[in-house]
């Protein structure tokens, strides 16, 4: 019998890490990995008051504290084509990969083990998606 690979892992106890920008021309963001989570019964609001909390209570998210992101997107899956943005994916015309609906699951999101999430205030996203310029 084949060993089973970190990678089989199921959806009901999955690792996501969730990029919490801050300023999208300077790539501003602070990564927030969360374990052991159930994405058949997770909802995208739970992960975003999750997240919040996590930035609010840990340390080293001193400059995030005040921020309010209130947005969610799909940046990649484990194993999965990367974007030429290294904070968030811009490859999605229509903005197919947000995450639109707080009380849907992330499983029904395509969220598997090892995604990686986008977390902005869609303001700021919106401005940047004008003139997505970036600066050093």
């Amino acid at each position: 019998m084949a060993e089973a690979s970190p990678y089989d892992r199921p959806i009901s106890d999955a690792t996501l890490t969730i990029r919490v920008i801050k300023n999208f021309p300077y790539r501003t963001s602070k990564n927030v990995v969360l374990h052991h989570l159930d994405l058949t019964t997770l909802t995208a609001g739970e992960l975003k008051e999750k997240v919040k909390n996590h930035v609010k209570t840990q340390p080293g998210f001193k400059a995030y504290k005040t921020l309010e992101p209130d947005t969610l997107k799909l940046y990649t899956k484990a194993h999965g084509t990367k974007t030429n943005n290294l904070i968030i994916n811009m490859e999605d015309e229509n903005d197919e990969l947000l995450f639109r609906d707080d009380s849907a699951t992330l499983a029904s999101y395509g969220c598997e083990h090892e995604t990686e999430i986008s977390f902005f205030i869609m303001k700021d996203y919106e401005e940047f998606k004008k003139n997505p310029e970036e600066k050093w």
